[in-house]
């Protein structure tokens, strides 16, 4: 092993507490990489921009997933900061490479029909022979909440009865970073949380709690999901963040605008939000192909 790579690795291990796996995936890299270059590979320090140019092109022939790619070149990147650093090195000829960005999957959203057979499961079921009778008004709530709102998971558990401006229906969310926004609630969610309150007696403090009083958590709610799901014709897994995606995406559908959606969601910045433009776009592609004779 070359010395450079050794003490690199050493470094590393040591001083950087690096777990083990790390350290043998930034040693795989930096192998990869001179096994491609073969014969032509001298020695670390000599090597070239273009090299590494040629190797990010090789790696996505090789149709290498892009976050892969990434963490390869992190690796070489670490690498030649520690030789410049530590080792003497003028410059990283890595430094100049520019990476591809990571692909961005498309979230996963409901369709409205499906999102209407989520909402209305929870009071189709029985009262339950053991446990109290509200909770399947709780998890109507919930579920209400989660698709007239928007809200993250986190901003829902942390609702407080006082949060609720029910003549107004506006809900007062503790976002991200503790930034507070006010959002609109829908008239079906405001009756939702309105008899879940009745029926539990709920006057003040946690909004959505437990069966032993207190505040309902989070892992209360994905076995809750996971519940109703099976009893629904849905064929994938819903979390509540899909159901803030449906949320989002329902709104554009039907013609809000992107500045507004971005408020609802609390995004600080606009291109997070853009990603549902995009789910829009391949909605509309999916039904003009189902639809149009001539597609």
């Amino acid at each position: 092993m070359n010395n450079d790579v050794a003490y690199f690795l050493a470094f590393q291990e040591t001083e950087k507490n690096a777990s083990p796996l790390t350290v043998r995936n930034y040693a795989a890299a930096l192998k990869d990489y001179e096994l491609w270059r073969g014969e032509e590979f001298e020695c670390w320090r000599k090597e070239k921009p273009d090299n590494f140019r040629n190797f990010l092109y090789e790696l996505m022939k090789r149709e290498m997933k892009r976050s892969t790619i990434r963490l390869r070149f992190a690796a070489l990147r670490s690498f030649y900061k520690y030789l410049v650093l530590r080792r003497g090195l003028e410059k990283s000829p890595v430094a100049e490479v520019q990476m591809p960005k990571l692909e961005r999957g498309l979230p996963v959203v409901l369709s409205r029909k499906q999102m209407d057979e989520l909402l209305d499961i929870p009071l189709k079921c029985e009262a339950p022979a053991k446990g109290p009778g509200w909770l399947r008004y709780r998890d109507a709530a919930i579920l209400e909440l989660f698709y007239s709102s928007g809200l993250r998971i986190s901003e829902l558990l942390s609702l407080d009865v006082k949060d609720i401006d029910f003549s107004s229906e506006i809900v007062r969310v503790r976002g991200k970073g503790g930034k507070e926004r006010m959002v609109p609630v829908g008239g079906a969610a405001i009756r939702a949380i309105q008899k879940y309150r009745e029926e539990a007696a709920v006057t003040n403090s946690a909004l959505f709690r437990s069966i032993r009083g207190t505040r309902i958590t989070q892992q209360a709610i994905d076995q809750m999901l996971k519940k109703y799901l099976k009893l629904s014709g849905i064929s994938f897994g819903v979390s509540p963040h899909k159901l803030r995606h449906s949320f989002a995406t329902h709104l554009l559908d039907a013609g809000a605008d992107l500045r507004s959606v971005q408020e609802l969601l609390g995004h600080s910045s606009l291109s997070t939000t853009q990603i549902y433009t995009h789910v829009t776009k391949e909605r509309m592609k999916k039904v003009y192909d189902e639809a149009h004779p001539r597609a």
